[in-house]
């Protein structure tokens, strides 16, 4: 790392200028995807929760659209903004470092050109940055969980804000409270980012490199919508398994009620609920990734272009 003094001030050598952009950028364009899809997370929480480990009782929210109606009617047009300050926490440090390291590590890999990038080494880079922003943000994804779910009065948990929750778990359970469920949240990150960022990107240059489509806007919506729909299904199994464990009761010794593991969670819920309910809450899921990819990449790209830096 190079640095020098000019004028008083430290001049940053150009990769570190450009790699703290591109965090930023990733940050930002997450953040943005984030806000617009908050309600529906919302609702994709309280499904996943909803009816864990009954296979008989009737499900409190029955849909996306009946779950939307019925958080609004209990809990006003407010509710579905519940977790939002938590949600874009999560997204400016979890997201930027996942989509900001994913290009460093394709080229410590062998990457040195976008159009011609074997998969594998898209896949590898894009599950290591996930696995990493996951590790180091999972604080931030137990509040906004815990924070999106039902309230204090229908057995949930109920925080203030993102500060009084952080604090408040980080007094009753100990900071292992604010890690609660990071091995969950890993493994879904690794999933997540190895679909979700080389879907996009093997996609628009597949397009680009058959002459389909120029790049710019349309080449990058349909890279998008590509991405978001393959990683809706490959993360929402992993998703909910991660939203119980986060979401569980504790006892005394700070340990789950329910769920010893995301392998346990995994059988229980499968024996119980049998394997569709591995895809409750599906939908409010793809309708949330989908958009949410969607908005990011062409945030991220039109950034990039305002900015002076090549397209991913």
């Amino acid at each position: 790392m190079q640095s020098a003094q000019d004028g008083g001030g430290i001049r940053l050598s150009p990769w570190i200028r450009e790699s703290a952009t591109m965090f930023a950028l990733a940050g930002s364009s997450n953040m943005c995807g984030s806000a617009v899809t908050n309600p529906v997370n919302v609702v994709k929480v309280r499904m996943q929760l909803d009816g864990a480990l009954s296979a008989t009782r009737e499900r409190h929210y029955q849909g996306l659209l009946k779950g939307i109606v019925r958080v609004s009617k209990e809990e006003g047009i407010s509710g579905l903004w519940r977790g939002t300050g938590a949600a874009l926490l999560r997204e400016a440090s979890y997201s930027s470092i996942r989509m900001g390291l994913y290009e460093p590590l394709k080229r410590m890999l062998g990457a040195d050109n976008p159009s011609h990038t074997p998969l594998w080494i898209k896949i590898t880079a894009g599950s290591l940055a996930g696995v990493i922003g996951s590790a180091v943000a999972n604080p931030t994804d137990v509040v906004m969980v815990r924070m999106q779910a039902p309230t204090s009065s229908q057995g949930g948990w109920h925080y203030k804000g993102p500060l009084h929750a952080f604090s408040s778990i980080a007094r009753t359970e100990g900071i292992q409270g604010l890690y609660r469920g990071v091995v969950p949240t890993m493994q879904r990150a690794a999933i997540l980012n190895a679909v979700q960022v080389p879907a996009y990107d093997h996609t628009k240059h597949t397009l680009l490199n058959a002459g389909i489509v120029r790049e710019g806007i349309v080449c990058h919506l349909i890279s998008s919508m590509v991405a978001g729909l393959a990683t809706a299904i490959a993360i929402s199994p992993v998703d909910l398994i991660r939203t119980r464990i986060m979401q569980q009761a504790v006892d005394s010794k700070g340990d789950g009620v329910f769920y010893s593991s995301s392998l346990d969670c995994l059988w229980k819920t499968v024996k119980v609920e049998g394997f569709r309910g591995l895809y409750k809450g599906f939908v409010p899921v793809w309708m949330r990734i989908g958009p949410h990819t969607v908005i990011t990449f062409f945030c991220f790209e039109q950034l990039r272009r305002v900015l002076g830096i090549k397209p991913l």
